[in-house]
């Protein structure tokens, strides 16, 4: 039985703002990783403004102190929260899941590096893998009892177009092997947020939890692209004229996280990936949008799920 795609009346330019209005989110407890620059401050402002607790779980604490000034000026709400959290430090992590109390409703794994030169943990771990997905898949995993707690929580994995540059390489995910390439590097970390969410998706949907990904789409002049000016040979996607999801405020950018984190439209939708406020459809070759085929694939997924707990138990 074929799965009908999920629409919505929104789109590239709709901002989180409009995606949220006039939904209350009183008694909400949201995490939003990296609260404290790009898309992630305006994730945290629209589900502020809805009455939500949002806690900043960042790695810049001053930085973040000023967000959470702005976010509780601009909204009257002053349930915001900051918590040290990196994404690279598995200990980190540890200590944020543990500091945790209470139900969860919304999860936004947000935070992400990008196109970095060869970086690795004390673990060995290429960086990007290690942060972008390692970290995160170790974070939601220590809070899936709290997601459980709330009933019907949601959990959202901010992906890229940038999958689109590679699968993961199984054999050597963390290039051991191969001469290492920080686009092919990013794709992989980025692929694997989306079969992440395929397979969460599977595996706690007695839980009441839902996990879908999405590309936010390109937002310039955010920490994310810090590295790019020293890569060279980025791909088409960061080219202004290349035929892709088109440039974004951060505002805009947040909007498909914030629908997905908090739509009435998405009730029940799990483990699907959007664009543009909306699933999106198949790859097409020569086009720098949609999803790839070995993205959702479930082999992958449930592949994935394995590695990275033997990865995480050091085996």
């Amino acid at each position: 039985m074929s799965i009908s795609r999920v629409t919505t009346p929104f789109g590239a330019q709709t901002t989180a703002s409009e995606v949220i209005a006039g939904l209350d989110l009183t008694g909400y407890r949201a995490i939003v990783t990296g609260g404290g620059s790009g898309i992630g401050v305006e994730t945290a402002r629209a589900l502020a403004g809805a009455h939500a607790e949002v806690t900043l779980a960042v790695r810049n604490i001053e930085a973040a102190k000023a967000v959470a000034e702005e976010i509780i000026g601009d909204t009257g709400n002053d349930k915001i929260r900051i918590e040290p959290l990196d994404l690279a430090d598995q200990a980190s992590i540890a200590a944020f899941a543990a500091a945790w109390q209470g139900p969860l409703h919304i999860l936004v794994d947000n935070a992400g590096i990008m196109a970095t030169p060869d970086l690795r943990t004390p673990q060995g771990w290429e960086m990007q893998f290690a942060t972008n997905h390692l970290g995160h898949f170790a974070l939601t995993g220590a809070l899936h009892d709290s997601l459980a707690a709330a009933g019907t929580a949601r959990v959202v994995v901010v992906s890229s177009v940038g999958h689109l540059n590679g699968q993961i390489v199984f054999d050597d995910i963390h290039f051991q092997r191969r001469p290492y390439d920080p686009w092919e590097a990013y794709g992989q970390s980025k692929t694997a947020n989306i079969l992440f969410a395929v397979e969460a998706a599977r595996r706690w949907a007695d839980d009441g939890i839902t996990v879908n990904s999405l590309n936010p789409g390109r937002i310039p002049a955010t920490n994310l692209s810090r590295h790019m000016g020293a890569v060279q040979n980025a791909p088409a996607s960061f080219e202004p004229d290349s035929t892709a999801v088109s440039w974004k405020t951060p505002a805009q950018g947040a909007a498909t996280s914030v629908l997905l984190a908090t739509s009435p439209l998405l009730e029940g939708v799990s483990g699907r990936y959007f664009e543009d406020c909306n699933e999106a459809e198949p790859h097409q070759p020569g086009i720098r949008r949609g999803v790839a085929s070995y993205a959702l694939d479930a082999g992958n997924a449930e592949r994935l799920w394995q590695v990275s707990l033997d990865l995480l138990a050091g085996r």
